[in-house]
C-alpha cells in the first residue's frame, strides 16, 4: 500500500530536492558515470583544461536548471502521469549533474556561483509553463531539451580533442535529452512555433556567455 505524501512530507521533498542541485558533490546519480576508468584523456594543456572546464559549467548549469524546471513544472503539473513523466526525467538529469559535477573535478574547476540565480529562474519559469496546461508544459521541456541537444552537440566539437572522458559524458547526456524531448511530444506536448524557441535560444546565449567562467 503506497502511503500519500503529507504536505510537510512534499515540503522536505523539495527542499532536499534543492540542496542536491546547489550544493556541489551532492547529487547522488542513480547510474555510473559513461567517463569509465577505461576512458583515458590525452594531455591536456592548462588552456585546454580552462576551456573543457567552461564547457563542462556551462553543462552542469544547464542541468541545474533542468532540475528547477523539472520541480516548478511537478508542482503545478494536472494530471499524475504528467508529473510520474517529469519525476522521472528529473532523475536522468540528476546523474548529468552529478557526471559533470564529478568531471569538473577531474579538471580542478568548481561549478558557476550563478547557479542559484539560475535554479530560481529556471524554477519560475517550469511552475509557470505547468500552471498554464499540461499541454503547454510538456512542449516546453521538448523546446528545452532539443535547445540542450544542440549545445551538447557543439561542446561535442569544441571540447579539445584529447578530453576524451568529458565527452563520453556529454555523448550520453545527449543521447537521454533527445529521449526526453521524444517523450514530451508523445505524451501531448505541443509543438512551440521557431519565433518562441529564438527567444529560448536567445535566453540560453545569456547563460552560456556569463556560466562559461564565473
Amino acid at each position: 500500500m503506497t502511503r500519500s505524501l503529507s504536505r510537510t512530507d512534499n515540503l522536505i521533498h523539495q527542499f532536499d530536492t534543492v540542496l542536491r542541485t546547489l550544493v556541489p558533490h551532492a547529487a547522488e546519480p542513480s547510474r555510473p558515470s559513461p567517463a569509465t576508468d577505461a576512458i583515458r584523456d590525452e594531455e591536456l594543456s592548462e588552456e585546454e583544461r580552462r576551456h573543457a572546464a567552461g564547457l563542462m559549467r556551462i553543462n552542469h548549469t544547464g542541468e541545474v536548471c533542468a532540475q528547477a524546471l523539472y520541480q516548478g513544472q511537478g508542482l503545478t503539473a494536472t494530471l499524475p502521469e504528467v508529473r510520474d513523466q517529469m519525476e522521472q526525467a528529473a532523475q536522468e538529469e540528476i546523474d548529468h549533474l552529478a557526471w559533470c559535477d564529478a568531471r569538473l573535478q577531474e579538471l580542478h574547476d568548481r561549478p558557476s556561483l550563478l547557479n542559484p540565480l539560475f535554479y530560481v529562474a529556471s524554477f519560475g519559469l517550469g511552475a509557470t509553463a505547468g500552471a498554464v496546461g499540461d499541454r503547454i508544459s510538456l512542449g516546453f521541456v521538448a523546446a528545452t531539451e532539443e535547445q540542450v541537444g544542440h549545445h551538447l552537440e557543439n561542446h561535442l566539437v569544441k571540447l579539445p580533442p584529447g578530453d576524451q572522458r568529458s565527452r563520453a559524458v556529454l555523448r550520453q547526456m545527449a543521447v537521454d535529452e533527445a529521449h526526453h524531448a521524444q517523450l514530451a511530444i508523445e505524451a501531448g506536448g505541443a509543438r512551440f512555433p521557431a519565433p518562441v524557441k529564438l527567444g529560448m535560444k536567445l535566453m540560453s546565449k545569456v547563460m552560456t556567455k556569463s556560466v562559461y567562467r564565473l
